[in-house]
């Protein structure tokens, strides 16, 4: 008798659609048919963190007539399981000929030469694509409960994750949607960052905490509406820790994953200015207790209160820094950012270099402004797990509105804006249900 063929498929299965049902059916006509399940990490390293968990996952493909096997891949790369089922044959859709996997096809189809397998595309089913149906299921259901708890379930996938300031439903929209390949990758913004500096600036106010939480919400409110990935909320210094308190329960009301308060007190200078204003530090008793506040208020779990230490800006010194780091982490902080305003990244890395040492197992969140040379693999090597691009997107859209501006009034009209803008025909098939 000749021995069934082994068949080996890669996917995801977020949701099944008939495009799957196809190609698991062509795959089962084929012979024994092994399903490589990609891990929650495998697919967040190519495109967004999964909807359905793996686990979920894995139970509904098991239970599909034509698999025979279900085992985890946890890589993009087909080339370990490939060497330890050894398949005959390879069943994938021919929608990866180009794109973001065209280089794993190339991988595949060698490391099959090496003992005589084949690959076998299945024709692509027209008008369906998972992506898609994922990015409307996310907006539909995403609840605040389940959007709190995206940032933790990203970190616990991810190497680190990529954030940047929004201030409107438009620029929402940008970090929602924008993807570009970077060295053969599909990269994008993992989630948004709540400024306060650009809320206030937004409102032609000053950085000072004269924009208060509730009108801040009401216009986070709009971002959150049309947009699926978590957000981080610029605190400031939290308040009085009574305030503190409720807040925190409202930034979870809102679907908010974490808020990140600073260690200073009085009326707030904006860090950047350094020590050209006095900035005065809180004690670190008297902070900790405001942490620990917001830690037992909160009903999420995943809610995360994550400790801004100002030792670097006010002068006080790395020494400083690390203290203040274990008595924040003992009063339950969730995370710790560590801030300076030197064009010189060095005493950054130096404090993640001691406090790495100090295993507190918290996540270290970096806004790399003023030091903006360095990279985000040199920042993820010495240990940051959040980078905060905090002010790039407004930063961009004033001298652009300034200019257009100027343009209409030196030349009485609009024509030689033409070349800078987006067309009508183009902001309204960006903006979904135009």
């Amino acid at each position: 008798m000749i021995p069934e063929k082994k068949v080996y498929v890669g996917m995801s299965a977020d949701i099944l659609h008939s495009g799957h049902i196809n190609l698991l059916e062509k795959a089962a006509s084929l012979g024994k048919v092994t399903v490589g399940l990609l891990t929650d990490a495998a697919i967040a390293s190519y495109k967004r963190i999964p909807f359905l968990k793996y686990e979920e996952r894995f139970s509904v493909v098991k239970n599909i007539k034509w698999v025979s096997e279900v085992i985890p891949q946890n890589t993009l790369d087909y080339r370990p399981n490939l060497v330890k089922v050894r398949p005959d044959i390879v069943v994938h859709g021919d929608d990866w000929r180009h794109g973001v996997q065209s280089k794993t096809r190339e991988q595949v189809i060698e490391t099959l030469d090496s003992w005589g397998g084949r690959l076998i595309e299945v024709e692509y089913t027209e008008n369906i694509s998972s992506s898609k149906i994922i990015e409307g299921v996310s907006k539909l259901s995403m609840t605040p409960d389940l959007r709190v708890s995206s940032l933790k379930r990203l970190l616990s996938k991810k190497d680190f994750l990529r954030f940047a300031d929004v201030h409107s439903g438009l620029s929402g929209l940008i970090l929602e949607n924008t993807k570009v390949l970077s060295n053969g990758n599909l990269v994008e913004f993992d989630g948004m960052w709540s400024s306060s500096l650009v809320d206030s600036t937004t409102r032609g106010m000053p950085d000072n905490e004269s924009v208060d939480i509730t009108e801040r919400l009401q216009g986070l409110d709009n971002v959150l509406s049309v947009t699926s990935k978590p957000v981080i909320f610029d605190g400031d210094t939290g308040g009085k820790e009574e305030h503190f308190r409720l807040n925190v329960k409202k930034l979870e009301r809102y679907g908010i994953s974490a808020v990140i308060i600073e260690d200073k007190i009085g009326l707030k200078q904006n860090s950047l200015f350094g020590m050209e204003r006095i900035q005065h530090l809180d004690s670190p008793e008297s902070f900790a207790s405001k942490i620990l506040s917001g830690v037992k208020s909160k009903l999420n779990p995943d809610f995360m209160v994550i400790a801004r230490i100002e030792s670097l800006i006010a002068g006080a010194g790395i020494r400083d820094a690390l203290n203040r780091a274990q008595i924040y982490a003992a009063a339950g902080a969730d995370g710790i950012m560590i801030h300076s305003r030197e064009k010189n990244p060095t005493e950054i890395f130096e404090f993640m270099k001691k406090f790495n040492k100090l295993n507190l197992n918290l996540p270290i969140i970096i806004i790399p402004t003023t030091f903006n040379s360095v990279t985000e693999l040199e920042l993820v090597y010495s240990g940051a797990r959040i980078i905060i691009y905090a002010n790039h997107l407004l930063r961009a859209a004033y001298p652009a509105m300034k200019l257009a501006a100027e343009t209409i009034l030196r030349n009485g009209r609009s024509l030689e804006l033409d070349k800078d803008l987006m067309t009508i025909k183009e902001i309204l098939n960006f903006v979904p249900n135009s």
